[in-house]
Order: C-alpha cells, then structure tokens, then sequence
C-alpha cells in the first residue's frame, strides 16, 4: 500500500457528514469527562480497540489499573495446557492529567519490557462540526531482559530503547459503528538485521461493531508499508479479534491475535503467529478497572 492512500482513507473521513449518536457510556467510565454538547461521544468503550489505541482518553484525574493476559499457542493443547504453560502478562496503569492528555506505564513479560507513554488529544469529533478525533500516541520500550555479557559487550542504555509514533484517526458514524485509522513509526535501537527493520511504518486500522448493550465485536489490522523489495519476513502483519464487555466500573475484553506480545512495539513488528493455522494464535484479555 502506497503512503498516498493513507491521504487518500483521511480524505474520505473528512468528506463525511457527521452523524448524531446517543451517550450510552457507563456513568463510572465517563466520570470526569468534559459534557460538551457539540462533542461527539467517545468512539470506543476501551482505552484500546484490542491491542491498538483507540482514540479514547481517561477523564482528569482519572486512574485507570490495566491487567492484560495473553495464553501461549491454543494448536499445542494439552502438551501446554492450552497455553496456560508459557502466557504472557502486562500490568500497568494509565493516568488521566487533564480531559486531553494522559500518562501511562506498564511492565510486559516479554523481554522483562517496560514501557512509558503518553497520548493527548488533538481535536473532538463534533455534531455539527469537524467530522473526525484525533489523538496522538507515544511510546518507549526498555528491554530489561538484555544483559553485557560475551554475546553483547558493548551493550549500552540506548540500546535497550525502541520507540512508536502514531496518530489515531477515528469516526463514529452511529452509536453501532466506529472506525479507525493510524498512521504507526516503529524504531528500534538495536534489532536483528536478518529478520528485522531498524524502522518500520505502518498503517493501522481499528473497527467497533455494538451487537448489544453491553457488547461489541471489535476487529483490527496493522499493514507494513516499507518491508525492502524480495524481503522475507519471519513475522506476520498483526491482526486481532476482541470483544468488549462492559460491566460497572471497568470494560472486559477477550482477544484473540497473532501476536503474543502486548507491547506496540512487539505487536506491530515481532507478531510471530498466523491465522491460517500454520503458526501461532493467541488468546487472552485486557480489563481496566477505573478509580
């Protein structure tokens, strides 16, 4: 996919007319929200559509605990449990500074990673105005897990740093229906040159669909644009399946991807299962409790 269709899929969002929907948000997740009645309500119900950002922000001084669970390969069955044998964990919180920017911190099980971000709001979707939200997100990794040692005895700090850069692009149409696009960097300080990208761009999408009051089928997908002519990839453009249970004080939801990893640098780059049963999938969960 050539960069020029990003411009192209913004265009389109733009030339939209913008489409009234109802707030049917729990009243504990929305404490603290700004109550504009030119805004649009948020576009999705998690702070994440599966593992992707979605365009939705914590409230000022709203504390959101993020327990996240990803189980190993289903295929391998009872040889490790269905995955109970080797999951994966994030645990972290993010933190709502005003109504527009907000602060995060995990810790991942995969390669003992830390990762630090934030993400701030650059413009509302409004009723009778401009038809899109968007919201910019960053994050940097650091790889605890790498040691100075005879393999790597020049190892420094930097080299354990990777980075994104992305721009959340969405739209809800109705109070059913939202969609999103994201324009997604990806650097890494230090990787492998045979199988890896020192920088990557992507171009990510993100989809919500309500089937019931408290329930929605959420459905997204990261294409690599700038994978060198002939390369071969050991990993997989990441594609996930969620849904989003809503309950009082916090959203539950269960995914299923090809990527075990839940930090963003890992999902869009290092997603190392597919979806046709050659390879990996992966179950699991994100719930946020709010405080």
């Amino acid at each position: 996919m050539k960069i020029k269709n990003l411009l192209s899929i913004i265009l389109v969002f733009c030339a939209l007319g913008s489409t009234k929907a109802q707030d049917d948000l729990l009243n504990q997740l929305d404490a603290g929200a700004p109550k504009q009645d030119n805004i649009e309500i948020a576009a999705f119900k998690g702070l994440q559509i599966c593992n992707m950002q979605s365009t939705k922000l914590p409230g000022k001084g709203e504390f959101y605990f993020i327990v996240s669970h990803r189980f190993g390969d289903l295929a391998q069955g009872m040889e490790n449990f269905f995955g109970l044998d080797n999951a994966y964990t994030k645990l972290g919180g993010i933190y709502g500074v005003s109504n527009w920017f907000a602060i995060s911190a995990s810790r991942h099980t995969f390669q003992k990673t830390f990762e630090l971000a934030t993400k701030y709001k650059i413009a509302n979707q409004e009723e009778e105005g401009f038809p899109l939200t968007l919201v910019g997100y960053n994050t940097m990794d650091i790889n605890s897990e790498l040691k100075k040692n005879d393999i790597m005895p020049g190892l420094q700090f930097n080299h354990r740093l990777a980075f994104t850069t992305q721009l959340l692009v969405s739209r809800k149409f109705n109070d059913s229906f939202s969609f999103e696009v994201a324009p997604i960097y990806v650097h890494k300080n230090l990787y492998d040159g045979i199988l890896d990208q020192k920088s990557t761009l992507l171009l990510g999408t993100g989809a919500r669909y309500k089937i019931a009051k408290r329930l929605s089928l959420n459905l997204e997908y990261a294409a690599r644009l700038n994978l060198p002519e002939g390369f071969v990839s050991n990993y997989s453009n990441p594609l996930t399946l969620g849904l989003d249970i809503e309950t009082g004080g916090h959203v539950f939801q269960l995914v299923f991807s090809n990527s075990q990893a839940m930090n963003d640098v890992a999902v869009f780059t290092n997603a190392n299962g597919r979806w046709d049963g050659t390879k990996q999938l992966y179950f699991g969960f994100n719930m946020y409790r709010v405080f």
